[in-house]
Order: C-alpha cells, then structure tokens, then sequence
C-alpha cells in the first residue's frame, strides 16, 4: 500500500533516482528508507534485494510516469546510450538546480558536459561533490570550447569524441608538467594565468581541485580532439614520415609551440602517433548501466579519502603552480592511460610514464647521455602502419565493445617508497598487506586515483 505525497516536485533533467527520492523524503521530513520502501519492489521472488519501480515512483511522487521517463536516469524509455554518459553521478549547475528544492541535485550527465552555456559555470568531470563551481565570466574561451566540444559530438559521435578530448588533456597535462620554457603564445602560458584566476595563489587550501585544472586546459584539449578525433588526420599519421611532420605542425600550431617535432622520449604526442592513431577510440572503463547499484538505494560514491588527497594535491600545486600531475592522477583521465591494449606495468606511476614515451629497444641499459640523447632525437615511423579498423573505419565512429572483461592493470603492492604520505593511506595500505596471501609480484595496484 502506497501513499501520495502531498508536495509535488519534479526531477531535474538527467538526476539520478536516489536524489530524487532524497529531496522528495527532506521535503517531507521522511526517512529515506521507508520512501524508498514505497517506490520499490523485490528483485524477485523471495529476494530481499529491491529496485526502483516507476509506476509506484509516479504514484507516490505524483508525477506522470512520461515525465519520469524522460528526467530519471534508471527509467529513461528508451535506454540511452550508457557508455556515452559518466558513470559517476556528479552536481549540475548550482543556478540550474537552484529552482529544485530539497537538497542537492545529482545528474547523469553525458561524457561531454563540461560548461553550463547559459550561466558560464564550470562543472568539469565528477570531482569534489561540494566544491564550490566557479564562474567563468572572466574566461568565455572556455565557453567557447564548450560549443566547440558539442560539434565534434555531431562530427566525430561520442566514442571518438569521448576519446580524443580525454588525449587532449592527456597531452596538455604532459606539457603542463613537464614544461620548463615557454615561448610567446605557449598555451602553457595561457594555462598559468587560467589557473591564477581559478585558484588564485595564495587560496589554494580553499579554491583547489583538480576539476579547475581540467578547465585551464579544456580549450586547447578539445582544440587537439579536432585532430586526435578525426578519421582523416589518424591516417595522415599512419601513412609515412610526410604526414607525421604534417600533423606535428598543426598540432604545434594549436598549443603554441614554435617548429615543433615529436621526440623520442617525455613526448604524450609521440607516443600516441606510434601506439594508438591507428587503433579504435578507447571505451570508458563501466557506464551506470552496469553497476550493481543500478536501480537501487545507493550510488557509487569516491574513496573516502578524496579530500585529504585535494589538499596534499592543493600543497604541492601552491609549490610549482603546474596542474600536470594533479591532471594524469585523476580517475578521469584512466581510460586513455590504461587503453586495451597497454603494456602491463607493476604500477600507476608506470603506466602514466609509458603515455609520455615510445618504444625502445636498446641492448645496453639507458644512460644518462643515452637520455639526453633521446630527449631531443626526432621521432619518425618511417614505414606506414596497416590497420583493418582504420582502413574500414568510418564516421561516426561507434564504440569499441569488449569481448571479454577489461585486461589487469594491477601487478604488485606499492613498495615502501611508493606509498602515499597521509596517514589514513598508509594504514589502509599496511591493512592489506597484512591480508595479502597471494605470491610476491601478484598484488594488485589500483588503477584509479580518486582526487
């Protein structure tokens, strides 16, 4: 037996079940579970597991059943395309949200929703659920790249849309941190005084999060999607020496940088050039879809520890003010630092140093001058690459679908000199050690650093 609730709210666009029944149940004064109880039903029979129904959700909310299709994520009729929205519920647009009473509002939102258009807010990738959206009146370039971001969708589909901008940070993150002179119009520049009018020095403790980093570099990240997106420039890239000088240029073109040419080693454009132009877009590691909470009272939330993380991440950005680290670090950019077809590396660490690198096969270890050497030697494939998906590939791309689970990432525990600094980590870590009954090198290392 259910009953109607006399205040009538509706969902917003794109929110998830579970924040809408949390802001029916404070308007209210309810508890949560006794609401949830009334909208739900047995999984089946005799199961003690629940899930959403939205006729009984219609009935008590008072809403239509047409309506609640259309804005809750779980009932959405016809499914939408999972793999092409985030995982990950996040907070839409404070001035958006602001006419949906009873607590915040969490959304669905697609891959590539980074800019409210109407009110200028930054709301970036899923982040710190209550940080603070900063408002970018002072910065319409980045609302620009917003627009920008929405054509490639409509050029390039979401699989290799979602692909290409995630390289473009990839790429502009490698250049931020590693960056030592900067030349007249380096983005590099540009991306230092963005980030001096999103987390003004000095207020680091209050003002820092990673999400702010994404918004200093996301014009020139969709600015290289362009090029990394584009079926047309993949094959340039893999037909010889000619169309790799050709689109390193454009490349520089686009971030700044004066005659530039991919080198060898510490170069994220190089290693894409020779790993992954010619292979299909990467795919995000889940959806929502898949997720065992799908459905049910709760949600996926970030590690518990995500905010001692901003501010050791807060301290050392106050130190050199490069966004770089904090960027490759964060669980957004995992999809394209771990790809399918990766080399397996024992830790994170390796695996975003692989995304900066080439191939090498020397028979002799790596010397300091041999680095040096290879620090500023041109990279060129010199013999064209062959690739049945990309010479049969067409526009828009569609996803790439696993045949099977996503291949490890994983290979041993952290080592001692590897484990985080703050004290909550390292006990987590010391606890798992102690449970750890496998051989030594058979570990599991995260693959994901939740900021």
């Amino acid at each position: 037996m259910v009953s109607r609730l006399p205040i009538t709210t509706r969902p917003a666009h794109q929110e998830i079940a579970v924040s809408y029944l949390a802001r029916l149940a404070a308007l209210h004064d309810l508890p949560a579970d006794e609401l949830w109880h009334q909208v739900s039903r047995p999984k089946a029979k005799g199961s003690p597991t629940r899930r959403l129904d939205g006729d009984l959700l219609a009935t008590v909310a008072n809403q239509p059943r047409a309506r609640l299709e259309r804005a809750v994520t779980e009932l959405r009729t016809p499914e939408p395309d999972w793999l092409a929205l985030r995982h990950e519920p996040q907070r839409g647009c404070w001035r958006c949200d602001a006419r949906h009473p009873g607590g915040p509002v969490l959304h669905l939102l697609a891959h590539h929703h980074y800019v409210c258009t109407r009110h200028h807010v930054w709301i970036g990738p899923p982040d710190q659920e209550d940080h603070p959206q900063p408002d970018l009146d002072a910065l319409p370039e980045i609302v620009t790249a917003q627009h920008r971001h929405r054509r490639l969708i409509r050029r390039f589909g979401p699989a290799a849309t979602f692909d290409a901008v995630l390289t473009g940070f990839l790429i502009c993150a490698h250049r931020w941190n590693f960056a030592d002179l900067a030349f007249p119009g380096d983005a590099w520049i540009e991306w230092r005084r963005r980030a001096e009018l999103l987390i003004p020095p000095g207020t680091e403790d209050d003002t820092f999060s990673t999400s702010r980093l994404f918004a200093c570099t996301y014009p020139e990240a969709v600015a290289l999607a362009e090029l990394i997106g584009s079926l047309h420039w993949r094959r340039v890239v893999a037909h010889g020496p000619d169309g790799q000088r050709t689109f390193a240029t454009e490349i520089g073109r686009r971030l700044g940088l004066r005659d530039y040419r991919p080198i060898v080693i510490k170069d994220a454009v190089a290693h894409w050039m020779e790993q992954d132009c010619w292979r299909p877009p990467s795919p995000p590691n889940t959806d929502y879809r898949s997720l065992r909470t799908f459905g049910g009272p709760t949600f996926r939330k970030p590690s518990q520890d995500s905010d001692t993380k901003r501010r050791d991440n807060a301290l050392w950005f106050s130190r050199h003010r490069r966004g770089g680290d904090s960027m490759l670090h964060h669980r957004t950019l995992n999809p394209v630092v771990i790809r399918d077809w990766s080399t397996k590396m024992e830790v994170f660490d390796g695996a975003l140093a692989q995304t900066a690198n080439t191939t090498i096969r020397l028979r002799k270890p790596l010397t300091t001058k041999d680095l040096l050497a290879l620090a500023t030697t041109e990279w060129i494939r010199s013999d064209p690459i062959s690739s049945t998906w990309l010479n049969t590939a067409t526009e828009p791309v569609d996803w790439h679908r696993r045949t099977g689970p996503r291949p490890p990432t994983g290979g041993r525990p952290a080592l001692p000199h590897e484990r985080p600094r703050s004290r909550q980590t390292r006990t987590a870590y010391a606890r798992r050690s102690a449970n750890t009954t496998s051989k030594p090198g058979t570990g599991v290392v995260p693959t994901e650093s939740v900021n």
